[in-house]
């Protein structure tokens, strides 16, 4: 490959900080390499192909997973890499895959109705038909009502009360009319620009912690102060709120179930314009019943059978669901495979992304982006046979969706129990760890999770990239992704900035979650800064600074839940 100019070479060492680890000529070399392979030759795109329109939807635990993670191992050994395998972390629960699905209005006029299941509701015995009966779990659309786990039980225990022996044969609208925004003054897609990026990456102002415990049983309804707990509560304490919030809906599906509904029917929060957000009724647990079909309806579809309800109408509805339940091996487990350094082979940096998705779309932004980003780094590097003085080590998580269990399992195998803070070997080995996890847009730069002894290095790597938009570092903490299990024993864990498209607005965790909603030059851009970073990291002659070691997290009074059981 022809080598950057002289002059080129001058610019990009001046732009690197005093601080900064400089890059040597042949560092340079690499990168442009590295860029080229990318940008010029890159298979990013094929990689998506296969995780999600030959292979997704990729529910934890569901065929669509475990076919599109041997694919993953498969291509992994034929690119060379070392120790291409599944590697379990622990229990997981019960696999779950959907067929047919179909919602049919038949009177007083026929229509279809835009549907999904929620993961892990039952199917129906072929073509159910009944009456659909308007009977609301929470009293009010206060979007409290989902972070107060108190009440939320309460709405719950207050639904089977009032409606015991009153729904059997019936289909069950859970959901009040849902209000929306129309026309929506919210852009559909957005780029960062320069004063989105500037705000950014200004420091988060100064706040005290709120308060935290195990047995914690809302969050802050104000975004701010939710945003503020979330970022200051420690993630095993964070995930253990979720599972509860899981579980608290499992008697409401037993009570539908035992009362012999045909199905129920909700609409979401998110989306409209024909948009159906659907993610799991909980029951993925070993011990949970299997429920009734939980079917999630765009908000004009679901509107349509409020509206005919209220009136009086007495609306006919047809439900034809096929699902699959497996609890023949209820173990989870993530895909890794290794490229094995040079000099210094016994320190890792780690790169990766979430393989499982959501089952409406095929998982492409959320997070099969990710994933395929990641092979394709791994890829380059290992076409490129650049020289590595630490291994490289990729790793592709399950569980996510459902609370980070795949990377917080892998963590607590190789790395630190964040219970104890007692230290694994490998702890003091991994130079750093690298996640990519937030849509398929651009990569912009890096969250450094309040580690801003990294900020010099950073800005040094970034300076050959900068043409690519690589441009910006914040110190803030971003949530919901699997580096936070490396952060919470004190890893240099990182996410990077992306470009938001239409993520937040019609992707995430929708049924346009796809292939054509992952741009390709984006793609082949975040793999070539990925490629990068990694390079970097495993060639630096220092592993990367780390914040100081959080504590032992105090003891529960019953074990703590780090999977489902």
């Amino acid at each position: 490959m022809p080598s950057t100019s002289f002059a080129a070479r001058l610019l990009l060492l001046g732009a690197l900080t005093a601080g900064s680890a400089r890059a040597a000529e042949n560092d340079l070399d690499a990168v442009q390499r590295i860029r080229t392979e990318a940008l010029r030759d890159g298979k990013v795109m094929e990689q998506l192909f296969w995780l999600t329109d030959a292979n997704g939807p990729r529910l934890t635990g569901s065929p669509g997973f475990r076919r599109a993670a041997e694919w993953a191992v498969k291509a992994l050994k034929g690119w060379g890499a070392s120790n291409a395998r599944l590697e379990p972390w622990g229990t997981f629960g019960k696999g779950w895959s959907v067929g047919r699905v179909s919602a049919e209005l038949i009177s007083p006029v026929a229509a279809p109705l835009r549907a999904y299941p929620l993961a892990w509701s039952g199917a129906t015995p072929g073509p159910v038909t009944g009456e659909p009966v308007l009977a609301p779990l929470l009293p009010s659309a206060d979007p409290s009502e989902f972070f107060d786990l108190t009440r939320y039980r309460r709405n719950v225990q207050q639904f089977i009360e009032t409606n015991k022996g009153k729904l059997k044969g019936k289909i069950v609208l859970l959901d009040r009319f849902r209000e929306f925004e129309v026309p929506t003054k919210e852009p559909l897609a957005s780029r960062y620009d320069e004063a989105k990026l500037a705000a950014l990456a200004m420091a988060d102002e100064p706040r005290v912690p709120p308060a935290w415990s195990w047995n914690m049983e809302s969050f802050p309804t104000d975004k701010a102060k939710r945003a503020a707990l979330l970022h200051s509560m420690p993630l095993e304490v964070m995930a253990d709120f979720w599972m509860r919030h899981e579980r608290a809906s499992l008697p409401l599906w037993d009570f539908l179930r035992s009362e012999g509904v045909l199905g129920a029917l909700m609409t979401d929060r998110r989306g409209d314009g024909g948009l159906v957000f659907a993610e799991a009724t909980g029951a993925f647990f070993v011990d949970a019943q299997v429920p009734p079909p939980v079917l999630v309806l765009t908000p004009e579809s679901y509107n349509r059978v409020v509206r005919l309800v209220e009136h009086g109408l007495a609306p006919r509805i047809t439900l034809d669901v096929q699902a699959t339940f497996d609890s023949s091996n209820t173990e989870g487990f993530n895909v890794t495979a290794e490229i094995p350094g040079g000099k210094k082979r016994d320190e890792i940096v780690m790169l990766g992304g979430h393989l499982d998705s959501w089952h409406t779309g095929t998982g492409a932004t959320d997070d099969g982006a990710g994933s395929a980003i990641a092979l394709e780094a791994f890829r380059i590097l290992k076409t490129l046979n650049l020289p590595l003085a630490r291994t490289v080590r990729i790793a592709l998580w399950s569980g996510e969706e459902q609370g980070l269990y795949g990377s917080r399992g892998y963590v607590r195998q190789h790395f630190a129990d964040p219970m104890t803070m007692k230290l694994l070997p490998e702890h003091a080995k991994l130079a750093a760890y690298f996640n990519v996890d937030n849509g398929a847009g651009k990569i912009r730069g890096v969250y450094l999770q309040g580690n801003g002894r990294v900020r010099p290095i950073f800005e040094g790597w970034m300076a050959p990239l900068r043409d690519l938009g690589v441009t910006t570092l914040t110190s803030r903490n971003t949530g919901g992704t699997d580096h936070l299990s490396f952060d919470a024993v004190g890893l240099p864990g990182f996410q990077f900035i992306q470009d938001p498209l239409d993520y937040d607005s019609r992707t995430h965790h929708s049924e346009l979650d796809t292939y054509d909603h992952a741009p390709e030059s984006d793609m082949l851009q975040a793999a070539a800064v990925l490629a990068v970073f990694v390079y970097q990291a495993a060639n630096s002659p220092e592993m990367l600074p780390r914040k100081p070691l959080p504590a032992p997290l105090p003891p529960k009074k019953e074990p703590p839940l780090s999977a489902p059981r």
